[in-house]
């Protein structure tokens, strides 16, 4: 099997975890090369999310030669133990801590992956604390830095599918405490990057898929439960994990002055319903549904990515049949499901 992750090149079945996080963690042949455009070494923060752990991962194989700093406050027992065993260096902080972030080293290349999205809705004010006021200290600590930060496709208001959903010129139009508190963020990162000229690029990221939990995941355990289906949110943007980590890393290489933004996710937008009708002929249950499908929705344009990296690497197809077999067989779930089908932005 290849060293990078190529479509020719997938295996039929994920059978484990760690085959699961070693796959998550493959890089694009392309990434190395787009990494050696961004000089210096790479610091992840907030890097003990679900995501964070496979994208440090990531840039470790694909610039070995690079340092990878991951920081978090690591209160999950075992990660910090395994990041290392990757190779990757770690270090604790509290980011609200504006002492302790002070003290984070010098980096050329900083991820920014920290936030608060669930329970935005029990305590707002953590949230927008996490989510507007980290991210200001962060801008201003590290001003002399790439910063490619994540931000949602949440900032941007409904959209009608039939036009294929807002690209980035769209200026954000967002309801509920999550939506605007990460407008917040992504103001803040703009802000301080027009002061300082500093290079930046906003992710605005779709639903990323892993095994374990995503829109597929909560789509299929609908079906195999016989649970209603919401059906509001008629369509949904996903892309392989292992896509959206190799396209975030190479945005490294296209920043701009100032910060913009970029949307990741995949090229189509699936239907919900064709989604959970698949699922139903796999594992040979009839899908329910509840309530009727809108014409808009949380939609965007992901064609500027398409430009910079081509089609992700694992299709739509083929996700789906990992879901399903992972599934069918009891494989371990994070139980935390997207909520991809929230309409009024409270999380």
């Amino acid at each position: 099997m290849s060293e990078f992750l190529q479509s020719h090149d997938l295996p039929a079945t994920i059978a484990t975890e760690e085959i699961l996080e070693e796959l998550l963690s493959r890089p694009p042949e392309w990434l190395g090369k787009l990494l050696a455009d961004a000089p210096g070494d790479i610091m992840v923060l907030g890097v003990g999310g679900k995501v964070g752990p496979t994208l440090a991962r990531m840039a470790k194989r694909a610039a070995p030669d690079k340092r990878i700093i991951g920081v978090a406050r690591f209160s999950e027992a075992g990660l910090r133990e395994r990041l290392e065993s990757w190779g990757i260096e770690t270090l604790s902080c509290d980011l609200l801590d504006r002492e302790a972030l002070n003290a984070l080293p010098d980096t050329p290349n900083i991820i920014y992956m920290a936030g608060k999205k669930f329970g935005t809705d029990v305590d707002p004010s953590f949230s927008w604390a996490m989510n507007t006021h980290v991210p200001a200290m962060v801008a201003e600590r590290f001003h002399k830095s790439r910063i490619v930060a994540f931000s949602t496709l949440c900032v941007y208001p409904f959209a009608p599918i039939s036009g294929g959903g807002w690209d980035e010129s769209v200026q954000p139009g967002t309801v509920g405490d999550y939506p605007t508190s990460c407008t917040g963020r992504e103001r803040m990162f703009s802000y301080f990057s027009r002061q300082h000229k500093t290079p930046g690029r906003l992710i605005r990221l779709n639903y990323a898929i892993d095994m374990r939990y995503g829109v597929l995941h909560d789509i299929a355990r609908w079906v195999m439960d016989g649970t209603a289906i919401p059906i509001g949110t008629a369509y949904a943007s996903v892309i392989w994990q292992g896509d959206s980590n190799a396209q975030i890393l190479g945005a490294l290489a296209h920043v701009t002055t100032p910060t913009s933004p970029l949307n990741v996710g995949g090229p189509e937008h699936m239907s919900v319903r064709m989604a959970a009708e698949e699922f139903g002929r796999i594992f040979g249950r009839k899908p329910v549904y509840e309530g009727e499908e809108t014409q808009t929705g949380w939609y965007n344009s992901t064609l500027a990515a398409q430009r910079l990296y081509g089609y992700p690497t694992v299709s739509l197809a083929r996700m789906i049949d990992w879901v399903a077999d992972w599934m069918q067989r009891g494989m371990p779930s994070h139980d935390k499901p997207t909520h991809y089908e929230e309409r009024g932005g409270q999380f």
